[in-house]
């Protein structure tokens, strides 16, 4: 991802959805003078204890004009689901020639866990569709919304990630299927992430029992028009 970006000496680049700060110590590191921004507090807190310059802004609603030379934005778009107002900010951010370079969760993105979600929840009543947090595009789709959007799209590819639970399927679920989870009572989520685990075990889990997550990314790298 880096490489793609590619980040000059004294350039100024924006990291959309920067987290804890650790990508963007490397692009500092390059010599680029960098504002991070997240929509996350105490991922902004953390990041400013790096010495970062960290701001809470909604990736929806960025405030910049021309400024920057790059946009960069990692395992952080899926979150932002009106993409459309966010390709607006990042080019308004941006110079004319400036980079927009990303990867994030793309079509296929924790597909199965998502339907065992969807088939346990819906056991229970509970329709999971309005519950879902993220926004998964395939490449096609989003190169669309970039060109739309005033972008030349250099690059765009839809990259398979298999990647080892070693905490197992029922820790995972717990960590990042919260907004699924939330919908049955306290006493009743432990039954839930079993269920679903249940329901993974044939296609996460191998015949050794080590468990995989069925994450997909979208890479892709565009430059403003």
């Amino acid at each position: 991802m880096l490489a793609l970006l590619d980040p000059r000496p004294g350039e100024c680049i924006l990291d959309l959805g920067c987290g804890d700060g650790v990508v963007t110590e490397r692009i500092l590191a390059a010599g680029a003078a960098v504002v991070a921004v997240d929509s996350a507090p105490d991922m902004v807190s953390a990041a400013r204890e790096r010495g970062i310059d960290a701001r809470v802004i909604d990736g929806h609603d960025l405030p910049f004009d021309g400024r920057f030379g790059a946009v960069f934005s990692n395992a952080a778009l899926h979150w932002m689901t009106r993409p459309d107002a966010v390709i607006a900010g990042v080019r308004r951010a941006l110079r004319p020639g400036g980079r927009f370079v990303g990867e994030f969760g793309g079509f296929g993105n924790v597909a199965a866990a998502t339907v065992a979600l969807t088939a346990a929840l819906g056991r229970r009543g509970i329709d999971a569709r309005p519950l879902n947090p993220w926004y998964f595009p395939t490449a096609d789709e989003y190169a669309a919304r970039l060109g739309g959007g005033g972008f030349d799209v250099i690059e765009m590819a839809l990259i398979p990630r298999p990647t080892r639970l070693d905490a197992g399927a029922g820790a995972w679920l717990e960590m990042f299927f919260q907004a699924f989870l939330k919908a049955v009572p306290v006493e009743e989520r432990q039954a839930l992430v079993e269920e679903v685990a249940a329901l993974l075990a044939p296609s996460l889990r191998t015949p050794l029992g080590v468990w995989y997550a069925d994450y997909v990314r979208l890479r892709f790298a565009a430059v403003r028009r």
